[in-house]
């Protein structure tokens, strides 16, 4: 089972725990997002693959993506089979043809032959460059932790078998640093929740985790917990978010790893980035709400609500 199967699936077993009533709010406000075109998009309007991609994953996570609401966005998506986009985009998009297929029986492949897939897979290894990893664009000289991490996930959904895993697994691990986390790009030295979260994902991917990696990085995402209850991005900012709070508690409970951190304070910490009408903040000078910061708390709720 591919990383992204596996996690809905953990997800949505999960979220049958948060109380019925927020999962309802929340649902309501991610059905109420969608376009007139069947996508969703972010606070500034209009779709994109990118929000639709969260949207799909959050309804998906509380068994929401069905009816019309997975049907218009089945026809969004086959809108944007034909484009070019970056490779976020195009997770999204392939990521949500699967969920729509596993959730409602849409299949929005079924009129696209093979070769779009070795198409995607082609355009894909663009990316790759000489230390083994993969940039975040074509013009992009050097290679992406976080990225590289979604090539990955790429292959996985569309049944690709990624080349020279172990130069991949050296590259990765290029990008740890001496506290035990991983940092995004190589001139950086100080490490960061969601490069160390997309690297252990990685390396567990390719099968190549070893346990004194696994030991220091889950230590090194222990220390990013905040009084907050949540996680912080990097030792520089003071704050936890919602994003590094979801990597965070995620890749240090792929790890074995809870006990290290106050599983019930992140919980809490999600909880208190609630929309009364629907929705999660970014943080807490966050005023705003949008449908990627509601998949994060969702999820974090989902992965906190078994205490």
């Amino acid at each position: 089972m591919s990383y992204l199967a596996d996690l809905t699936l953990r997800l949505a077993a999960a979220a049958e725990q948060i109380p019925a009533d927020v999962c309802q709010r929340h649902a309501r406000y991610l059905v109420n997002t969608q376009q007139t075109d069947g996508g969703f998009g972010g606070r500034e309007g209009g779709s994109d693959l990118y929000y639709t991609g969260f949207a799909t994953r959050g309804l998906a996570m509380l068994g929401q993506l069905q009816g019309e609401v997975a049907a218009a966005t089945g026809r969004f998506l086959q809108t944007r089979l034909s484009s070019q986009a970056p490779v976020v985009d195009l997770l999204s998009l392939v990521y949500a043809g699967v969920l729509l297929s596993l959730a409602a029986g849409i299949d929005i492949f079924s009129d696209y032959p093979d070769q779009w897939r070795a198409g995607l897979a082609a355009e894909l290894e663009k990316l790759r460059r000489s230390d083994g990893g993969y940039a975040k664009a074509a013009e992009g000289q050097k290679s992406s932790t976080y990225y590289t991490f979604l090539v990955l996930l790429c292959h996985q959904l569309i049944d690709v078998e990624t080349s020279d895993p172990d130069q991949i697994a050296a590259f990765l691990l290029s990008q740890r640093r001496a506290d035990g986390g991983f940092v995004e790009i190589q001139p950086m030295q100080r490490s960061g929740t969601n490069p160390t979260a997309a690297a252990i994902g990685a390396l567990k991917t390719l099968g190549r985790l070893s346990p004194d990696v696994a030991q220091s990085s889950a230590q090194f995402l222990a220390e990013m917990q905040t009084d907050e209850g949540g996680f912080r991005a990097n030792t520089r900012i003071p704050i936890a978010d919602l994003l590094s709070t979801f990597t965070g508690l995620l890749t240090i409970q792929d790890l074995d790893s809870a006990a290290l951190i106050d599983v019930a304070a992140a919980g809490k910490y999600a909880e208190s980035l609630q929309h009364d009408q629907g929705g999660f903040h970014g943080a807490m000078w966050d005023t705003g709400h949008d449908v990627e910061y509601t998949f994060y708390g969702l999820a974090t709720l989902a992965l906190t609500s078994d205490l």
